[in-house]
């Protein structure tokens, strides 16, 4: 599938990358200033299994070689979206995304549904997501998270 930048690669993941994509999540995370109890707290929600790649979409965006990002489809909805810190701002999200995208679009969806950390809600908006509620966390008791929308498009 191809990305938005020449030097990324988005490819499915491999049940031996699990671990080193589950750490990239929770240093992902760990970016906006949470405190460890809430990393911890985020720790079995943001870790991927073999299960969920039976059950899953899962991408992975490479460059150099090295996993550098990954996204999750679930059915309808954009399970995960993390880049790795020292990548943020470098075209990866744009990459998954859009790899998000193609994969919603031939699965024949019309829309993709995102719920979202606060922090990376301007990412989603600039990617064409709208707000469409919020949520109760899988994570924290008590926090929601914003839900956003986006169109998934036609075929291109």
């Amino acid at each position: 599938m191809p990305s938005a930048r020449a030097d990324i690669v988005i490819r499915p993941a491999r049940v031996e990358e699990l671990a080193n994509l589950s750490a990239l999540c929770l240093r992902s995370k760990a970016l906006w200033g949470y405190d460890d109890s809430f990393i911890e707290a985020c720790r079995a929600e943001l870790t991927l299994t073999a299960a969920d790649l039976a059950a899953t979409h899962v991408r992975v965006a490479v460059a150099d070689g090295v996993p550098v990002g990954f996204v999750q489809i679930a059915g309808k909805s954009m399970e995960k979206l993390f880049v790795e810190p020292s990548r943020i701002g470098n075209g990866v999200g744009r990459a998954l995304f859009d790899a998000a995208l193609a994969l919603a679009r031939a699965a024949g969806m019309t829309e993709l549904v995102i719920e979202a950390d606060p922090y990376a809600v301007d990412f989603y908006e600039r990617m064409g997501a709208r707000h469409a509620g919020n949520v109760p966390s899988g994570s924290i008791p008590g926090r929601f998270l914003p839900r956003l929308v986006v169109s998934v498009g036609r075929g291109s």
